[in-house]
Order: C-alpha cells, then sequence, then structure tokens
C-alpha cells in the first residue's frame, strides 16, 4: 500500500466510494473531479496495486485548512489507513504554513467523532440540519505546528 498525490485517473474511483460511503451527500464525478484538481486543494490517495483503497481531501483558505472528506473502504477498515491519509494531509498543511486544521462530521457518526478526538481534533460548535437527512454537523479543529 502506498500513499500518493491523487489524480485525475483516480476521480472515477473516489466518485465511486463516495456513493457507497456518503449516500446522499456523496459528491458527484464532476465535483470529485474539481476537488482532486482545484486551486489550494490537497488531495492524497492510499492504493494498492491499481485498486484504491481510500483517499483525504483538503482545501486551504489563509491560516485554515479544511478537511473537506477522507474515507477509506469498509473492508480495509481499522488498518491505519485513516490515521496514515490525515497524517499525510496535516503535515503538508502544518509545512504550508496553516495554523489549524477544520472539519464537520454527522454528529451522530460517534465512532468518526472519537477517531478525530484520538487524533487531536476538539469540538468546537454545531451547525444543525448540515446534512441532507437533517443530521446536525460537529465541527472540530486541529491546531497545526504546536501552536496553541
Amino acid at each position: 500500500m502506498i500513499l500518493r498525490d491523487a489524480t485525475s485517473r483516480d476521480a472515477a474511483g473516489v466518485a465511486a466510494l463516495e456513493r457507497d460511503l456518503f449516500g446522499v451527500d456523496a459528491w458527484p464525478l464532476p465535483v470529485v473531479v474539481g476537488e482532486l484538481a482545484g486551486e489550494d486543494r490537497e488531495a492524497v490517495v492510499a492504493v494498492e496495486g491499481d485498486t484504491l483503497l481510500g483517499y483525504a481531501c483538503t482545501a486551504r483558505g489563509g491560516e485554515v485548512v479544511d478537511l473537506l472528506r477522507i474515507a477509506v473502504h469498509p473492508a480495509r477498515r481499522r488498518e491505519g489507513l485513516a490515521s496514515r491519509l490525515l497524517a499525510a494531509v496535516r503535515d503538508r498543511a502544518a509545512e504550508a504554513g496553516a495554523e489549524r486544521m477544520l472539519l464537520e462530521v454527522s454528529a451522530a457518526n460517534d465512532g468518526a467523532r472519537a477517531f478525530y478526538a484520538r487524533e487531536g481534533f476538539a469540538e468546537i460548535g454545531r451547525r444543525p440540519r448540515y446534512y441532507k437527512d437533517g443530521t446536525d454537523a460537529a465541527v472540530m479543529q486541529l491546531r497545526l505546528g504546536g501552536r496553541e
């Protein structure tokens, strides 16, 4: 398994995994293409041969980097891939001078919220009815570069 920069050749695989994992909130293929190649975007994929195992996408705005997506194929969970993907985009953000990373995660997704907490994120707010199914989002933040 290797981590590498995402390319346009990864778009179909990312879009397929999006549909499988995020349902009505999945990014359609045109959005995936834009996120993989967009300005101030970083995207990293985990692959084994030609098989996409997971991906992480971020967007930068000044000193803040938003973790837009992190996903791992269900058959490959609990192997540390999400932590490795997060570390890759987190380290790039810090190297680029970002001071903090933000994300939204379903307030109902206890497993994901616990994962982010283990990775050093703290909940700083809520966005009511953020997702299409009406679920609230927990807004979480990670300080980068040792800044408090």
